[in-house]
């Protein structure tokens, strides 16, 4: 459950502000809306696709190590996990299509192909995920109401809060993005709309609880109390914080501090509904086979060796400006160097991945555990040294 959680909030972190970026183009007419649909373009075209291996983590992971759970959810909310895909696929076509540079009425049918699609889809996943915590989807095929698993008080909420989100997070990012190219109107504009949706997500927070108290008790118990209760405070923090980082326009911690707030209301729900999966089901009853989970864990620690220092790259390349307009490349940089100089020793990541690998082919029993943990360690470790900020030497 650790790792579909970690899933979850990765993915409503990074594929949030994805979805919100979309979102921020519904509307955008005349020369600034053109400046405002190119900008969002540009900037989440090298990592959008990249935002959708956390969705397809979560659903492997589940449906391996909980299969009768999987099945439960999967076959009561085939409606909003359909709309959901749905948008997935019309969000990519969109993207692709406006790499032929289309003009006029096609160019206007694509961006709100986007921007639609953009909304509903963050809007059903979170529906479907506020059926699943307020106890609308038994276990069984098919066992809860087609409609009324995700059409009620609480699903709207999630929903609503899931697309609030995504555009919060979307507008700091694309501020930060607009500032670092030099586009300070642009980045003022989504300054402005960071600091309106941040309070919109600030007000569905503080609704929440209203919601919860009457719709889905057992969830608002676990979220006033314990770890649940440490959790929300941890996000209204973090938002808080996000909030003046922002109005400062400090936009690079406030990346870090608007991914925390929103990985901190997963982590969250995960605390308040522990040890329950669904009604009647707990967490170990859910539970695949041992040597099932065994599998999961050793996979999970091999393929984070590759996916986590991949994503490393792609985003410090992103994000120090290698792919903005008149970037040189490499090619061409002949009076520039870029460096990395991190604070992690490359060697320490190397063997820490090493040692792991080795120990997990080769030990059994909570060894294997040790082998599994170091491997995910050096992943970790790998991501930071290659996420590090590049200098630039002449």
């Amino acid at each position: 459950m650790v790792l579909i959680l970690a899933g979850l909030a990765a993915y409503a972190v990074l594929g949030g502000a994805d979805f919100g970026a979309g979102l921020w183009e519904l509307g955008a007419r005349g020369t600034g809306g053109a400046a405002i649909r190119e900008h969002t373009h540009r900037a989440m075209a090298p990592v959008w696709e990249a935002n959708h291996v956390w969705l397809i983590f979560v659903l492997v992971i589940c449906w391996t190590a909980y299969p009768t759970a999987f099945a439960s959810i999967a076959s009561t909310l085939t409606i909003p996990f359909f709309i959901a895909g749905i948008g997935v696929i019309l969000r990519g076509a969109s993207y692709a299509f406006r790499t032929g540079d289309p003009g006029g009425r096609e160019a206007s049918a694509l961006s709100l192909m986007l921007s639609l699609s953009s909304v509903l889809t963050p809007f059903a996943l979170g529906a479907a995920a506020g059926g699943i915590a307020s106890g609308r989807v038994p276990v069984g095929n098919a066992a809860g109401d087609a409609l009324s698993s995700w059409l009620n008080p609480t699903s709207m909420l999630v929903g609503a809060l899931a697309v609030a989100s995504a555009a919060y997070t979307a507008a700091i990012y694309l501020a930060g993005d607009a500032r670092r190219e030099g586009l300070d109107d642009l980045a003022e504009t989504f300054r402005k709309r960071a600091l309106v949706s941040g309070a919109l997500v600030g007000a569905i927070a503080v609704c929440g609880p209203l919601v919860l108290h009457e719709d889905a008790k057992p969830l608002y118990d676990g979220l006033s109390s314990g770890a649940g209760l440490a959790a929300g405070l941890v996000s209204g923090i973090a938002g808080v914080t996000t909030l003046v980082l922002v109005h400062r326009r400090r936009f690079e911690p406030a990346r870090a501090s608007a991914a925390l707030a929103v990985a901190a209301i997963v982590a969250g729900w995960g605390l308040a509904q522990e040890p329950s999966f669904l009604p009647g089901l707990t967490l170990e009853e859910a539970a695949a086979e041992d040597a099932t989970l065994v599998a999961i864990a050793v996979s999970v620690g091999f393929g984070m060796l590759i996916l986590l220092p991949s994503l490393a790259l792609l985003f410090r390349l992103v994000l120090s400006g290698r792919f903005d307009p008149g970037t040189e490349s490499p090619d061409t940089a002949a009076a520039t160097t870029r460096s990395v100089k991190p604070g992690i020793p490359p060697r320490a990541v190397a063997a820490t991945a090493g040692i792991g690998g080795v120990v997990t082919l080769l030990a059994e029993g909570w060894l294997l555990g040790v082998g599994v943990a170091l491997m995910l360690s050096g992943a970790v470790l790998a991501f930071l040294l290659l996420a590090a900020p590049e200098e630039e030497s002449a």
